[in-house]
């Protein structure tokens, strides 16, 4: 077995890999740019090596910075986890000559399916379910157009070189067609360094199911059963869960059958993801095989008892697979949710900044947190905005969804702002827990965007009766510091009105044995904790159910988080209630006359000029953002009165980059 390994990745998947590789009694080496010199994956491992800049082309993309780092260090494995050199056939061929083991498939496989076009071709030769259409490269926006129509539409057009979401676009006409096209193959020329482009049948009310395969050097190769990844936005993946709740035995084992297939005709060894769409009658297709380790992967890991990073290391040094098909069992269910760095009430803006608070849910046998943060640490413009994979596991499906709620409530995320109000709106949509999934279930339930509303409150006096407890304790310990302290005894009686988001929610709290009893009209909450001032978690016990809310003080009252709700509260004496009433908000300034930069990012494109008159729909500049270009729009007839920014500035959140007339 290998005695040292080199990670060629950074943040949670780094720490992961170290995690395993630690428990097999292998040493590790972290690599690191500028912008990671204090992280928690150099940390974590034995030895890190700087590689250079804080921009990834300058540092984790750098293949000879890497292989310096493999030879000053004596690493005889290389793990490159996912993302970066990953799928990049460059540098298994480097280490290859180098006489370094890459942990992960051959060059073979890396390259007949990193190309699309090449993977679809080699997938229908397999025997495995292709979508219709054109697998050769499209020349230009007249050929795309001629396509389509022998195709019919709806159409996908796709770079042959993409992932990650990038370089697709669906189109249902011929204009959208033409647009589509010059705007797909820009994406893929600026992202990949490849423009070619192909075009597919738009699967309607499509399932993302994909995969798990594992294989050997000695020819043997199984399936580890399936992983539901529709809940999409943009093409990333928001949710993922283990089984899907879709699958009969049959048709899953029709895939993994298929995908085993095509692992073995690429001579495939390592693990990997074969992803299939699959339509509302569950016939399925190919769309593409990750000849690498998932994201999602902790859920596959939950419900099979496998730790397939170990298979990974282990087949890598030559070791036949220590499983066969008939020992994989599925048991249980496990849900992940990315959680990310971003607004999801300003359309997901990528947010930067500092963790200046940072505490994660519990581990147990039911919860795992995968992450390469801590508190303190920065979530750069360099990188992926993803803070951590949260993932939970029940023995049903409802169970596991419970479980990633509590998880998520318990989530205290400060000093960026955070996904966690739209993942806990995800789980808890009637749609969800019914298994009703597709690609399209985010766009066709927040078409306008996620807002505050769309955030399911069941019970809102519920944080009402948990303000007005920790409001309390909080009196309590206030009285006892300034000496006049009170002895709360069972006929202890306060009258109180809670505002809560605006609402006045008269109340009463009474000390009753072992907690606090809270009546709001006809309704009773009957309250056990043992929480105290400081603690930014409140757990807590009502009427018998267990109950998790974050709890911060806001000026001069509080801001509870639960269930993905922000409730801003004051807990006032009946008159002060009175008195607010009649206060006035003041009126927010007018900006209407001003195209504001919508996150921080880089102006690399403006589309207009001084004087121009734009049409609404026509694009007004372009900010590129977390690796991602985000095209900005006019919404109506507007004539350009001043450009006040130039191409290549850095912009800030809000920041204006022009005036209308």
């Amino acid at each position: 077995m290998f005695k040292k390994i080199l990670i060629a990745n950074r943040g949670e998947i780094a720490c992961r890999v170290i995690r395993t590789a630690r428990r097999m009694g292998i040493g590790t080496v972290a690599i690191y740019s500028d912008a990671d010199a204090g992280a928690l994956h150099v940390r974590m491992a034995d030895e890190a090596v700087h590689v250079g800049g804080p921009a990834s082309t300058d540092s984790y993309l750098r293949i000879d910075r890497v292989l310096d780092a493999i030879r000053s260090t004596g690493a005889e494995a290389v793990h490159p986890g996912y993302g970066f050199l990953s799928e990049n056939a460059e540098f298994a061929a480097a280490l290859d000559k180098a006489g370094v083991a890459f942990i992960g498939p051959g060059i073979r496989a890396i390259t007949s399916m990193g190309d699309k076009i090449a993977s679809k071709q080699l997938a229908a030769e397999a025997g495995v379910n292709t979508i219709p259409g054109y697998t050769d490269v499209i020349e230009d926006a007249d050929h795309a157009v001629k396509i389509a129509a022998e195709i019919g539409y709806p159409v996908m057009l796709k770079a042959s070189a993409g992932g990650g979401g990038k370089g697709m676009r669906v189109v249902w006409n011929d204009a959208e067609c033409r647009e589509g096209f010059d705007s797909t193959r820009a994406e893929a020329r600026s992202s990949f360094g490849d423009d070619r482009i192909f075009a597919e049948k738009f699967v309607e009310e499509p399932r993302h199911i994909e995969i798990q395969v594992l294989a050997d050097k000695h020819g043997n190769a199984i399936y580890l059963g399936e992983r539901e990844c529709s809940i999409q936005r943009r093409h990333q993946k928001v949710i993922e869960e283990a089984p899907s709740p879709f699958l009969d035995e049959a048709t899953r084992a029709a895939m993994g059958e298929q995908a085993v297939a095509l692992a073995k005709a690429v001579d495939y060894s390592s693990a990997g993801t074969v992803e299939f769409i699959v339509d509302a009658n569950r016939n399925f297709y190919f769309l593409e095989m990750n000849t690498r380790l998932q994201v999602e992967h902790p859920i596959t890991e939950f419900i099979t008892g496998q730790d397939l990073v170990e298979h990974m290391i282990r087949v890598a040094d030559g070791e036949r697979l220590s499983l066969a098909q008939k020992d994989v069992t599925l048991t249980g269910w496990s849900l992940e949710a990315r959680v990310y760095a971003e607004d999801p009430f300003r359309n997901f803006l990528p947010s930067i900044g500092r963790l200046v608070r940072y505490i994660a849910p519990q581990e147990t046998k039911h919860v795992r947190v995968d992450s390469g943060i801590e508190e303190g640490s920065e979530v750069s413009m360099y990188y992926d905005p993803m803070i951590a994979k949260l993932v939970t596991y029940g023995e049903t499906r409802e169970e596991a969804i419970d479980r990633m709620g509590d998880a998520l409530d318990a989530y205290y995320i400060r000093g960026v702002n955070h996904n966690i109000s739209f993942l806990n709106a995800l789980i808890a949509h009637p749609r969800f827990r019914e298994g009703r999934l597709t690609t399209n279930f985010i766009a066709e339930e927040y078409p306008n965007g996620f807002d505050a509303a769309d955030v399911p409150q069941s019970d809102p006096a519920l944080p009402v009766a948990m303000a007005a407890v920790a409001h309390r304790i909080i009196s309590t310990r206030a009285n006892d510091i300034s000496g006049q302290t009170r002895r709360f005894e069972l006929e202890d009686r306060d009258e109180w009105v809670v505002i809560a988001n605006g609402e006045h929610y008269p109340v009463t709290l009474e000390s009753v044995a072992h907690g606090f009893e809270i009546s709001h009209g006809d309704m009773v909450y009957r309250v056990t904790t043992d929480w105290c001032i400081g603690r930014p978690v409140m757990e807590a016990e009502i009427n018998g159910r267990a109950v998790t809310m974050q709890i911060d003080r806001a000026d001069a009252g509080y801001r509870l988080h639960h269930r993905g709700a922000v409730v801003d509260v004051l807990v006032l004496s009946p008159t002060a209630a009175e008195l607010t009433r009649h206060m006035i908000e003041r009126e927010p300034p007018d900006l209407s006359r001003f195209l504001l930069s919508p996150m921080p990012g880089l102006l690399v494109r403006l589309s207009v000029a001084e004087g121009d008159e734009v049409k609404s729909g026509e694009e007004l500049a372009a900010v590129e953002a977390m690796k991602m270009e985000n095209s900005l729009r006019a919404t109506e007839n507007v004539k350009i009165a001043k450009i006040l920014v130039s191409e290549g500035d850095s912009l800030e959140v809000d920041q204006p980059i022009l005036e209308f007339e």
